[in-house]
Order: structure tokens, then sequence, then C-alpha cells
């Protein structure tokens, strides 16, 4: 597990698998962060299996 945020951002996604907990069919997600096509069903963000990364600022 990465320790950091910075370090989470540069490791790939993970493709992850399971069946919606609202209709049962089998979706595909990153890191465990999934949407439902058939019913519109969405877990948690905070679900995911590693920190999102943060945010870049840019200067412009």
């Amino acid at each position: 597990m990465p320790s950091s945020p910075e370090e989470a951002a540069t490791e790939h996604p993970e493709i992850t698998y399971i069946g919606c907990a609202r209709c049962g069919t089998l979706i595909a997600g990153l890191d465990g962060r999934y949407a439902c096509s058939g019913c519109g069903w969405v877990n948690e963000w905070t679900e995911g299996h590693r920190p999102l990364p943060e945010a870049r600022h840019r200067r412009g």
C-alpha cells in the first residue's frame, strides 16, 4: 500500500469487479469504485482501495 497520495497517484489503477449491490449485474471499477450502468447504483467514493490523487494546481 502506498505511504503517500503522491505514491498512489503514480501507480496504475487496478480494474476490480463486483456484483452490483442493487441489481446483481457484474460491474467493473477502478480501485474499488463502482457505478452500475444497469440501475444507476454507485458506491461511496471513500470505499475505494486507496486514496484518490490530489488535484494539482496550475500556475497560469
